[in-house]
């Protein structure tokens, strides 16, 4: 599989585990579900944290984000917007985009 360039550079807030965040850590290449509230449409996304390698429950990492789904994603994004990221139906975070990278994606 040939990996492809990052789309968009996020701050990620993981929730703590009283919060209903995840029990362990979340590893750098971890690819959980990504929504934005103004899309119905889910998508994965691959989160490659920049200088550390693991996040715990209850912190903060930037992040490079490559969705799946960059079609249903076309002239969709902005800096700033948010998304939550879940296991299934649990949501273990939050996320706000502070840069494009995939111009494809920037809401023009």
């Amino acid at each position: 599989m040939v990996q492809r360039n990052a789309d968009f550079i996020a701050k990620l807030y993981y929730l703590n585990t009283e919060q209903g965040g995840r029990k362990t850590p979340a590893f750098s290449g971890y690819r959980p579900h990504i929504q934005f509230g103004h899309k119905k449409y889910n998508t994965s996304g691959q989160q490659v944290f920049l200088n550390k390698n693991e996040v715990r429950p209850g912190e903060n990492v930037d992040a490079e984000i490559t969705i799946i789904a960059t079609e249903e994603f076309k002239n969709e994004l902005k800096i700033g917007a948010f998304f939550k990221f879940s296991e299934g139906s649990r949501i273990i975070g939050f996320g706000e985009i502070i840069k494009i990278l995939n111009r494809e994606l920037e809401k023009k």
